[in-house]
């Protein structure tokens, strides 16, 4: 397979990537022109969010070409819907064939994200290792391949909130996971024994990811968009997002948590830890649970 590569500016960067995908290139990626150079300038967002810059000052474009499709076309064809002659800023260079599929689900292996909690590739289910670990009754699995929505269990936000959850035991309990993503940690609550457990999330697309994952694991969990979450309280309120929404959501998370439940929040920054705290202590006292890699996770129970 072959790349055409082509050089940027900032302020063209965005249209060329949609034009390259309107000829038919099968992907397009951005990358730095200055990156390792005197003149690389870093891109800033809070982790897990889009900068509000969305190209470097200067850019290399590189459209992944199918096989059909010249270097030569696409380069008549962008300055038809452009009005731009690229040919003296583009290159080709040849990709080597690869397994893709094999090179990618070789990044994700059986990963153990608490004492007795894993979580376990749907191509691992034959492992050897995994299969011997099962025969463990302690021992949590959790079939998860890795997707659109956030949660493959291994950033240490899910580490520590799932870390939480398996320290206690929740027959009888209603457990919310707001910012639900892939419904991992709402998934670990229902096989921690919760009676019933509700989770929400703003994107449609990680509703569906979140009911496909409860269903390939044998759980019955209600996933949902923030208008279909009923009125009630709940014995524990999970939301692993960020500190931003997290403030601005204080007051609506707080009114969910019902009389001596808990609210346990990730997705915080440690230099962040403190203005959270400050946002949600008129309604519940929180403080560090327990941090790592430079994440906190907030826990406070309602009095």
């Amino acid at each position: 397979m072959r790349e055409l590569v082509l050089l940027s500016v900032e302020s063209e960067t965005e249209a060329l990537s949609d034009h390259l995908l309107e000829i038919g290139a099968l992907s397009v990626s951005v990358e730095d022109a200055d990156n390792n150079t005197e003149s690389e300038r870093p891109l800033f967002g809070e982790p897990g969010t889009e900068p509000e810059v969305q190209a470097w000052e200067r850019n290399y474009v590189v459209a992944l070409l199918p096989d059909e499709l010249s270097a030569d076309e696409v380069l008549s064809l962008l300055h038809n819907l452009s009005g731009t002659d690229y040919r003296d800023v583009a290159h080709v260079r040849e990709v080597a064939d690869e397994d893709w599929v094999r090179l990618t689900q070789a990044q994700f292996d059986p990963i153990q994200i608490a004492e007795r909690i894993w979580i376990v590739p749907s191509w691992h289910k034959e492992n050897p290792d995994v299969v011997h670990a099962q025969a463990q009754d302690e021992n949590i699995f959790i079939e998860l391949d890795p997707g659109l929505a956030f949660g493959t269990g291994s950033h240490p936000t899910t580490h520590l909130c799932s870390e939480w959850l398996a320290q206690s035991h929740y027959a009888g309990q209603r457990v919310l996971d707001y910012g639900a993503g892939s419904g991992i940690l709402a998934i670990i609550a229902k096989k921690l024994g919760a009676q019933e457990v509700l989770g929400v999330d703003i994107d449609a697309q990680a509703v569906t990811t979140a009911q496909h994952n409860a269903s390939i694991n044998h759980v019955d969990i209600d996933f949902m968009l923030p208008d279909a979450l009923a009125a009630g309280q709940f014995d524990v309120v999970l939301a692993n997002i960020l500190s931003n929404p997290l403030k601005m959501l204080a007051p609506m998370l707080s009114a969910r948590v019902q009389e001596d439940g808990h609210l346990v929040l990730s997705g915080v920054l440690e230099r962040q830890a403190d203005e959270v705290i400050a946002a949600y202590a008129p309604y519940i006292q929180l403080s560090v649970w327990r941090a790592q890699e430079g994440w906190v996770c907030l826990h406070g129970q309602k009095k």
